[in-house]
């Protein structure tokens, strides 16, 4: 069953927390451009591509299976924003508002994984 990606909450949310990812990273050292900076970048972009090409795939169990990776991506990106915290390129308050929007997302994304597998 085909989904239509632009209409699906989770992607929507999920191009907005890629945004956001853009949005932060842009004030990192320049020293980290090819590294964590770059890693990040590719996480949030992965996780709203993924849920739009599983979204075009023909059964549920193919959209569910880029859910999965939607979900693996965000999980990558919370922990490197957590690094960065560490490092102090992002401020606490920012890194727990950005973790925070990324641990809704994946609850949605999980509530759509589920409801496609039963």
């Amino acid at each position: 069953m085909n989904h239509n990606f632009r209409e699906l909450q989770i992607w929507q949310e999920s191009v907005e927390n890629a945004t956001i990812t853009y949005t932060i990273t842009k004030k990192f050292p320049k020293e980290e451009l090819f590294g964590i900076v770059s890693q990040m970048r590719r996480a949030s972009v992965s996780i709203a591509s993924n849920i739009a090409e599983g979204s075009g795939r023909g059964t549920d169990a193919q959209f569910s299976h880029f859910l999965d990776l939607a979900i693996g991506s965000s999980f990558e990106l919370e922990t490197q924003i957590i690094i960065s915290k560490n490092l102090g390129y992002v401020d606490t308050e920012s890194s727990v508002s950005w973790i925070d929007n990324l641990q809704r997302l994946n609850r949605k994304i999980s509530t759509l994984k589920n409801r496609l597998n039963k």
